[in-house]
């Protein structure tokens, strides 16, 4: 049920997103630009408007956008269930799996961090 509520939504978002493009085309252009400011995508000088502002609410897009959301649902951690098996990356840049440092019936604990 949730990834039919994700996929309409999605779906939603992109057919509008699309139908303002071509409605009002420099508005989205000025919309998308503002979205790269938050990003920072903007601050590539070889990465122009021109190679990824159309791509928004293209269908590559759509397929994009559901992909990451779905596997999101698999992430989500809840209250009194089993914890996700996430990957995560260590300290040499290894990507492993959060169930490969369990040790016997030990607490596993995680600690994150921020240099910002």
């Amino acid at each position: 049920l949730q990834k039919i509520l994700i996929f309409l939504h999605v779906t939603t978002c992109v057919v509008i997103g699309k139908t303002l493009m071509i409605l009002f085309p420099n508005t989205m252009k000025r919309y998308i630009l503002k979205l790269g400011e938050k990003s920072r995508m903007n601050q590539n000088p070889k990465f122009s408007y021109d190679n990824w502002g159309p791509t928004f609410f293209s269908f590559k897009y759509l397929l994009f956008v559901l992909k990451v959301k779905w596997k999101r649902l698999e992430d989500e951690a809840h209250e009194g269930c089993p914890a996700p098996n996430t990957p995560v990356v260590t300290c040499n840049g290894e990507i492993r799996h959060l169930f490969d440092f369990m040790q016997d019936n030990r607490p596993l604990v995680l600690n994150f961090g921020s240099c910002t």
